[in-house]
């Protein structure tokens, strides 16, 4: 066992390494053999669709064994639908403007001294995700983009999906000449070498861990090298008493509905009480005809009691725990609140500082929502689900951070960047205080 513990050391090392030898390079690499990689990538994963299909149909099976839940099953299949999604993503960052060299601003002393501020690469990034086996594709597509290079550390539930995705990027470097040893795939699925990895300080910059709460908080109290995370999306919509109840439905069914299993998603709605007997009763059914589980406090209980909806509908009593819940599934909390300050508070306890939004027609409500909630991403009379790096316009995001540390929200390609002094002078020196004008009229 204690070999096999060297061996593993010994093999990780070296993956960190080889993508650690590519930084000097890839600072040096243009703009357009970046984008060259890109689309050649975007060729081949269309190219070998089928072959991509296959593999996953592979991890599919083997994740259906193991009896994980339908949400994960969700978040692991690559169709054709999401297939496109990825190549498009790969085009997307393409057309995006490099950061690297981008100078934020230059200003000049007193003295002449110009200082100014550029981006640069973060360095080695490994990112550990679960179950979303294009997280590789754009995880590294915007490492490509930003010069980073990136280890990547997927599930063992997409260990083939992930696989063949970072062949392609591989093969897609080096036909274009992008140093290819800048991405690495973590293939052995040992926990083991996931705590190892975050003890690399020095070899490895930033964390950025994607998947449930228990890996990220795992991954926060182990590590040794920073981390950039988001625990988990508990996702709230407040829809006022102001709000125009026609947009409020289909805004909080496309929150909830469209697509549960994702961080986006809702798990709270919160109903202003002076329409929820109005609201409630046909959001109710709209939502329980999609096969939502409502679980509901007292008020809304009693709404419900005598509201048609359909025979297969679920209905609950809410506990406490419920409101803390992220579901990632078809189920729904819900609370009758008195008014916008109890749904702000509501946010404040229970939310995950992610995406929460208000439905409000009233310009000061709306104001202070957005004021006030301390969140990632607030919204107003908008679905939360386009917390999104591509729906935001960013061309992919390597996670959403919920952080307050050098980046909130979706990370996109500039947050894979960071600023350093750049100082040019004429030969300045501080409070004059040179080589004395005797000395070196001795020499």
């Amino acid at each position: 066992m204690a070999e096999l513990e060297k061996e593993l050391k010994e093999y990780l090392k070296g993956k960190v390494l080889k993508a650690r030898s590519t930084l000097r390079e890839l600072i040096n690499i243009t703009t357009e053999v970046k984008n060259r990689t890109l689309l050649r990538a975007a060729e081949l994963i269309d190219r070998r669709r089928e072959e991509i299909k296959e593999a996953n149909r592979r991890d599919i099976e083997t994740a259906k064994r193991m009896g994980l839940s339908k949400a994960v099953i969700d978040r692991l299949l690559l169709n054709d639908k999401r297939i496109d999604g990825m190549i498009k993503v790969l085009k997307d960052v393409a057309n995006l403007e490099d950061p690297v060299g981008k100078i934020d601003k230059m200003w000049t002393r007193p003295d002449g001294l110009k200082i100014g501020k550029m981006r640069v690469p973060l360095g080695v990034i490994l990112i550990i995700y679960e179950s979303r086996p294009n997280v590789t594709v754009e995880a590294a597509s915007l490492c490509i983009k930003t010069s980073n290079a990136i280890i990547l550390r997927g599930g063992k539930e997409a260990l083939n999906s992930n696989k063949i995705l970072t062949e392609i990027l591989k093969e897609a470097a080096r036909e274009t000449g992008f140093p290819q040893e800048a991405i690495q795939f973590i293939e052995n699925p040992d926990r083991r070498l996931v705590w190892e990895l975050l003890k690399m300080e020095g070899l490895i910059d930033v964390a950025i861990p994607r998947g449930g709460e228990s890996l990220i908080r795992a991954v926060s109290e182990n590590a040794k090298i920073p981390v950039i995370k988001h625990y988990k999306g508990v996702c709230t919509l407040f829809v006022d008493k102001y709000a125009d109840l026609e947009k409020a439905y289909d805004i909080v069914f496309n929150a909830k509905v469209q697509r549960p299993s994702v961080c986006n998603a809702i798990e709270n709605l919160l109903v202003h009480k002076d329409i929820a007997e109005e609201f409630l009763p046909k959001m109710a059914y709209f939502l329980a005809k999609a096969g939502v589980e409502l679980r509901v406090d007292e008020g809304a209980m009693e709404i419900l009691k005598s509201a048609k909806l359909p025979e297969n509908a679920v209905v609950k009593a809410a506990t406490e725990e419920d409101y803390y819940e992220e579901f990632l599934d078809l189920i729904l909390a819900v609370k009758i609140v008195d008014n916008l300050g109890e749904a702000i508070a509501f946010i404040e306890k229970y939310g995950s500082k992610h995406s929460d939004g208000i439905i409000s027609e009233n310009y000061s409500n709306v104001k202070k929502f957005l004021e006030t909630v301390d969140s990632a991403a607030v919204y107003a009379n908008a679905s939360t689900r386009f917390t999104d790096g591509n729906e935001f316009g960013l061309g992919a995001e390597m996670g959403i951070s919920t952080d307050k540390i050098h980046v909130r929200g979706p990370m996109g390609l500039e947050d894979l960047t960071i600023p350093k002094y750049i100082i040019l002078g004429e030969g300045h020196i501080r409070d004059n205080f040179g080589v004395p004008k005797e000395w070196k009229e001795e020499v």
